[in-house]
């Protein structure tokens, strides 16, 4: 199964980008990092075009997986379990959604399969993609009982 982050903003000159990618590329389905941006100032209507630009953006058929502050708190484990319960059931892509500065819409939240959380902390949007990246490699290590996981 690919798995993909969906994104609000562009961080190609930005460190943590090319981190993000260095974890994509170690996954065995070559993950794909998707990024939007919406040209709406702050507000109601710039959290709608982003939610809908992310939605867009998705592979036709994917599994939805909101990153929400309300979500799930999801151990490393348990989004292993996820992964590997959509791959059983022959879910060919996984979308993984960091909305912007306001969150998701409403929209996406309620088209999303899955929300989930990581902790209550607030993470900076581009340190948090590369930090996504290394939890989905972890997943597929977990899955496959590599030492990564518990080094």
């Amino acid at each position: 199964m690919k798995l993909s982050i969906a994104a609000i903003g562009h961080g190609k000159s930005a460190p943590e980008h090319q981190l993000a990618l260095n974890w994509f590329g170690k996954l065995p389905y070559k993950g794909q990092l998707i990024e939007t941006v919406s040209k709406y100032p702050a507000g109601a209507d710039r959290q709608k075009d982003e939610s809908a630009r992310l939605l867009a953006a998705m592979p036709n058929g994917a599994f939805l997986v909101a990153l929400d502050p309300y979500g799930k708190d999801t151990s490393s484990e348990d989004l292993a379990k996820l992964i590997q319960t959509q791959r059983d059931q022959g879910v060919r892509d996984a979308v993984f959604a960091i909305g912007g500065a306001d969150g998701h819409d409403q929209s996406l939240l309620d088209r999303a399969d899955k929300k989930i959380a990581f902790g209550s902390q607030t993470w900076p949007h581009m340190l948090f993609r590369a930090m996504l990246a290394e939890q989905l490699y972890r997943a597929e290590m977990i899955l496959i009982n590599h030492p990564y996981h518990h080094a």
